[in-house]
C-alpha cells in the first residue's frame, strides 16, 4: 500500500484515539468543554452518551489500527472502516454540528481515496 494512504489513516486513526479520549475521559473537563462548546451542567447531564460516542470512535480507531496492521491484505479492511468514518462524520455533520464534516468525513474520504488509489 502507498505510503500517503497509510500515513493518512494512521492519522485518522490518531484523530479518533483523540476524539476517544475528549468524549469519555475529557467531556465534562475544560478541554472537552471547550472542544465541544458545552456548559458544565450540559456536560455533565450527557457524560455517558458521550463515552458511549467515544467509544464507537476508538472503535473506529481500532479498525484502522488492524487493516494497517495487515498490510496489502488490509485494504478490505482499510475501505471498510474509512467508508464508516465517512458515513458518521456526514451523519455527525448534519444531526449535530456541521463541523464534524470537515474534522471527520472529509479526513475520512481523503484516506479512502488514497487507500483506493494505492
Amino acid at each position: 500500500m502507498e505510503m500517503a494512504a497509510q500515513i493518512a489513516v494512521a492519522l485518522l486513526a490518531a484523530l479518533h484515539i483523540y476524539i476517544l479520549v475528549l468524549e469519555m475521559f475529557l467531556w465534562d473537563k475544560p478541554r472537552g468543554l471547550r472542544a465541544f462548546g458545552l456548559t458544565p451542567e450540559l456536560a455533565k447531564a450527557t457524560r455517558t452518551l458521550a463515552a458511549n460516542q467515544g467509544l464507537y470512535n476508538g472503535f473506529l480507531a481500532a479498525g484502522l489500527i488492524w487493516g494497517l496492521g495487515c498490510g496489502q491484505r488490509g485494504v478490505p479492511v482499510l475501505i471498510f472502516f474509512t467508508i464508516c468514518v465517512v458515513v458518521a462524520g456526514v451523519f455527525g455533520a448534519v444531526t449535530a454540528n456541521r463541523k464534524i464534516l470537515f474534522v471527520q468525513a472529509i479526513p475520512g474520504a481523503v484516506a479512502l481515496a488514497l487507500v483506493l488509489a494505492a
